[in-house]
């Protein structure tokens, strides 16, 4: 069993427990006004924005007690908070006086009772909720936490549902009215010394770290920060510097294992349009070597008739020429011209253009 502050427990009030459904005018019975077992939130028949009056009407709320109250749009108008010395009690219908010590109270609701005189010794500005300007309500009634070592004290234990990974269980609330540093033992009825780091202990509010661990002694306050050793610095910076390393190497290897894959295809294209090149070289040379084997193609054709070796026109033009000879210049040799290659024989065509003892 253990005794936690009641502030451990507001996020299953407001997650769980839900307003009633009558809107405003509506009518409703005060009777079931009521705090709901396990979360102890005030819970009415009327909505959020009402509560359910003495004429057993649903009545807009006159008050709140929130700065950001439950069940209200961005843009809805907001009740008005309650001045210094007044509280806005759980119904929320009108701001009241704080209550003098001995007066009623509600569960919690510290803030509804008077605080003492020396108030400023007395309030716990620790943020752990054990009291309002040194007042404390307990068991429903108004008193202040002055209560020393050794001096009988009054405590409350309440239970409260709360929900974890395993499940629904009960964590037990224990309130006291001892001072600052003390806490009302629950068996003794007694105010007792807080227990320091590595006492013993079976319940939070025995230790002054307000942490009692499972091993059943008093660890560090759990609103400390952590501080890890220089070591522990060093080996994240390392991790984190060789991640980074480790991801630039594998997009490094990663881009250049695509790049020789791209070079091999480009070189692999390369090699054969190279081949196909070479074989039409081939092709061309066989065609000229079997252009240039037909009969009529040789020495003694009509050229070698009409032109001597350097190029001027030929005395012999006694030369019948035959019907069926082959003309000056064919198709295939202006082809073989056009091509732009230097492997062609000159021998083979007639320039154009070129002047021969004057003539064209």
């Amino acid at each position: 069993m253990r005794f936690l502050p009641f502030t451990l427990f507001l996020f299953s009030s407001y997650s769980l427990v839900k307003a009633g459904t009558l809107n405003k005018g509506d009518s409703c019975n005060i009777g079931d006004n009521r705090l709901q077992a396990g979360t102890y939130q005030f819970w009415s028949e009327c909505n959020s924005q009402t509560y359910c009056g003495s004429s057993g009407k649903c009545e807009t709320r006159g008050c709140r007690k929130d700065d950001f109250p439950f069940g209200y749009a961005p843009d809805d108008k907001l009740p008005e908070k309650c001045p210094k010395g007044q509280f806005c009690p759980d119904e929320e219908d009108q701001c009241q006086q704080i209550q003098p010590v001995g007066s009623d109270c509600q569960l919690n609701r510290d803030d509804q009772c008077e605080g003492p005189p020396n108030f400023k010794e007395l309030a716990d500005t620790s943020g752990r909720g054990l009291n309002v300007n040194g007042s404390v309500c307990l068991n429903s009634k108004c008193m202040w936490a002055n209560a020393t070592l050794g001096v009988a004290c009054i405590v409350e234990n309440t239970p409260y549902t709360a929900y974890g990974v395993d499940g629904e269980f009960i964590d037990i609330v224990s309130r006291g009215n001892c001072q600052l540093g003390l806490y009302c033992d629950a068996a003794q009825k007694v105010c007792m010394a807080e227990k320091l780091f590595g006492e013993a202990c079976t319940a939070d509010k025995e230790c002054s770290s307000w942490n009692c661990l499972g091993s059943g002694v008093c660890g560090v306050s759990e609103s400390i920060p952590h501080h890890f050793a220089i070591w522990v610095y060093i080996v994240v910076g390392l991790g984190i510097f060789g991640g980074m390393f480790g991801t630039l190497f594998g997009l490094y290897w990663t881009h250049r294992k695509q790049r020789d894959e791209e070079r091999e295809k480009r070189m692999q294209y390369w090699r054969e349009q190279n081949a196909f090149h070479q074989n039409l070289l081939a092709m061309r040379e066989t065609a000229r070597a079997s252009i240039l084997s037909l009969p009529g193609n040789g020495n003694s054709s009509a050229r070698s008739t009409l032109y001597s070796r350097d190029g001027a026109f030929s005395d012999d033009v006694s030369a019948p020429i035959l019907p069926n000879a082959a003309p000056k210049v064919s198709g295939l040799r202006h082809y073989l011209a056009d091509d732009g290659s230097s492997e062609f024989d000159d021998g083979l065509m007639m320039q154009s253009g070129k002047k021969v003892d004057g003539r064209f």
